[in-house]
């Protein structure tokens, strides 16, 4: 394999990962366009859509792993939310990614469309007093969260995503959570959620494995420098960021989805 083709993909990881940590999210939003697009752009022969999907599945679980770590002493993982949401989004991720295989790479694209849409019009949603609340009156309806997270699973699992996404726009429109508590314990809620895709995509061969080891390796390095840049970056700002970058990839697939 191409040492230059590796090394994109080595970079890809890296500036993925790392404003991955930054905002809570397991990267697929970011790394899923720059995958498929930008080593074609360059000249290389790329990645198609099941192969993109099954390497962002095995990097988003070890850098939202690694994210984890990174934020388990602030006091900022609701462990309540992330087991009522995990054990949804695990069986959700499951079913979603064994069942990508019966799917055409079209219809990969285009859930992942429709996905990031959802997320986009969420994040424009005003959510002003939700960082003045104390950890102690932090409450959600544990039925609402399991269904959702179970949607989200279904439709990360297809397209190799955790979730995170659509799970901290979710938390943060829906449940009411504030945005640092959202982005910490959205991270630990898309490593739940990347098992069952993962192993779903491993199942059914989507996984091409130096291209995913790349990412990974990748991950461990800048992940856990992102949660660290997370954590005194203004959280207006980082909800900006995040509703910039949805919006930007959500106008990509879409062009190339239409035309």
């Amino acid at each position: 394999m191409d040492v230059a083709f590796l090394l994109t993909l080595f970079t890809i990881g890296l500036i993925g990962s790392l404003v991955s940590g930054m905002l809570g999210i397991g990267g697929a939003i970011i790394n899923y366009p720059m995958l498929l697009y930008i080593p074609v752009m360059l000249g290389f022969s790329g990645l198609n859509a099941y192969e993109v999907s099954g390497v962002v599945a095995v990097q988003v679980f070890f850098a939202t792993l690694s994210g984890i770590f990174a934020y388990r002493n602030g006091g900022y993982l609701n462990k309540d939310l992330i087991f009522v949401m995990g054990i949804s989004i695990l069986a959700g991720s499951f079913i979603g990614g064994y069942g990508s295989r019966f799917l055409s790479e079209a219809g990969i694209n285009l859930i992942y469309g429709i996905l990031a849409v959802i997320a986009g019009v969420m994040m424009f949603i005003p959510k002003q007093g939700l960082d003045d609340k104390e950890r102690t009156d932090i409450t959600f309806s544990k039925v609402l969260a399991a269904i959702l997270s179970l949607i989200v699973g279904l439709g990360a699992g297809i397209v190799g995503a955790g979730g995170a996404f659509l799970l901290v726009p979710i938390m943060l429109v829906v449940l009411k959570i504030p945005t640092r508590m959202t982005i910490a314990t959205s991270l630990a809620v898309t490593f739940i959620s990347s098992i069952g895709a993962t192993i779903g995509k491993l199942t059914t061969g989507q996984v091409p494995f130096v291209p995913a080891l790349v990412m990974v390796v990748a991950s461990l390095i800048a992940s856990p420098l992102g949660a660290m840049l997370g954590k005194k970056v203004n959280v207006k700002v980082l909800q900006g960021v995040l509703a910039v970058l949805i919006l930007g990839t959500t106008l990509k697939i879409w062009l190339d989805i239409l035309f």
